[in-house]
């Protein structure tokens, strides 16, 4: 899709990340691990429109099972494309630029967690070569805040999925 730029996310685009996906928690989150060189926020626009983001997580994982069969593998975290931009690529686009700039990094793997719900996702991994690892699905938490102000736990049911990456010969 022409007019489509995929860069690291500033502090400066908070606002308007907020305003286009909500989850203020999530992005004010990412944007504080990213300035600790934790890991990258990559964002796509549409000129002056934020229409994805994917969050490149180099901290070792917070599930056990992640951390006990992929030490030091770098996740993708909360791939997500606005729903006016979905099935244009803007998706696969975001994975291939977190694939890169990790490839970039020196990592020869990335894995990621897809719900066991979410057979649409599940497909569009495996064309880009994501294979199932060979251990049970992962539970995954997360926190959503309410509108009262309280934080809820959530639990979600993923499959892992591991790449190998390779540095291109070009």
């Amino acid at each position: 899709m022409s007019g489509v730029e995929i860069r690291p996310a500033r502090d400066v685009d908070l606002a308007v990340l907020i305003g286009t996906f909500g989850e203020a928690d999530f992005f004010a989150d990412r944007l504080v691990r990213q300035a600790g060189e934790h890991g990258v926020l990559l964002t796509a626009w549409d000129h002056d429109t934020p229409i994805g983001a994917v969050y490149v997580w180099k901290q070792a994982a917070e599930e056990v099972e992640v951390r006990q069969h992929l030490p030091g593998v770098p996740l993708l975290n909360h791939v997500q494309v606005h729903s006016d931009y979905r099935n244009r690529r803007i998706g696969t686009e975001l994975v291939i630029a977190a694939e890169k700039l990790l490839v970039d990094d020196g990592h020869s793997r990335v894995a990621l967690a897809v719900r066991t719900d979410n057979p649409d996702a599940y497909r569009l991994y495996e064309r880009l070569g994501y294979k199932q690892w060979p251990h049970p699905p992962v539970e995954c938490q997360y926190y959503v805040r309410l509108p009262d102000g309280t934080r809820k736990r959530c639990v979600e049911i993923c499959h892992m999925m591991v790449k190998p990456l390779r540095r291109s010969s070009a």
